[in-house]
């Protein structure tokens, strides 16, 4: 099987912007977010669908986005998250491998830009690592 670019990044070919990560999950922020802060939590597991992942997976992978949102809920003083799945491509999944989006929600008048749209701009990598250092240490 092919890697995808999730695997690559998880295995380390690829640099990411860590936010957090388990022993069967990895999370890092998507470098072209809706909003600040825009985490995928992917598994260790290569998989396209949720359905064909292993039950530890699947269960590590919610673990994950329970820790990565208790993360981002210190960082952005927020409990309100779109926690989102596109599963397969005919749902719009972009990369063939099962990943979460957690993005939070947030009062836009708090100082932190806020996208209404998806940013198409080239990603702003020094904010990124910036972001990720200061969720890591969470």
């Amino acid at each position: 099987m092919k890697k995808t670019l999730f695997t690559k990044i998880v295995e380390g070919d690829i640099p990411s912007s860590k936010v957090a990560e388990g022993d069967l999950w990895y999370a890092f922020l998507d470098i072209n977010p809706w909003r600040m802060g825009h985490t995928l939590v992917v598994p260790r597991e290569p998989a396209q669908r949720i359905s064909e992942l292993s039950i530890e997976s699947r269960n590590a992978l919610m673990e994950g986005v329970v820790e990565v949102q208790r993360r981002l809920s210190i960082e952005f003083k927020t409990s309100d998250f779109s926690v989102n799945v596109n599963d397969g491509p005919q749902a719009g999944q972009e990369v063939p491998h099962t990943h979460i989006h957690v993005i939070p929600r947030c009062v836009e008048n708090d100082n932190r830009p806020l996208w209404t749209n998806k940013n198409t701009s080239t990603p702003d990598f020094v904010m990124l690592e910036e972001l990720s250092k200061r969720l890591q240490s969470l």
